[in-house]
């Protein structure tokens, strides 16, 4: 899982303009591990061209291996 979660994070870096910033976090104080993607896109359009890209495609077929989570949006606020 852990593999193709990096190959999804590296690819959305690399090949994404609108993907700003894709961290992989794993809670280890839980069993089983917790893992938490986030993610920062440029805006709601950039991640939804994410959702259409090859490499989301193949990183979806690892998710039978885990339990999904919802996905939440936050907006930032500036300081």
């Amino acid at each position: 899982f852990l593999v193709a979660a990096r190959a999804d994070a590296r690819q959305s870096l690399d090949t994404e303009p609108g993907c700003r910033q894709f961290d992989i976090c794993l809670d280890r104080s839980v069993s089983p591990v917790r893992v938490t993607f986030y993610e920062v896109y440029d805006d709601r359009a950039a991640f939804d061209a994410h959702l259409d890209t090859p490499h989301l495609a193949a990183f979806r077929e690892s998710l039978h291996l885990c339990r999904e989570g919802p996905v939440r949006f936050f907006e930032r606020v500036q300081p």
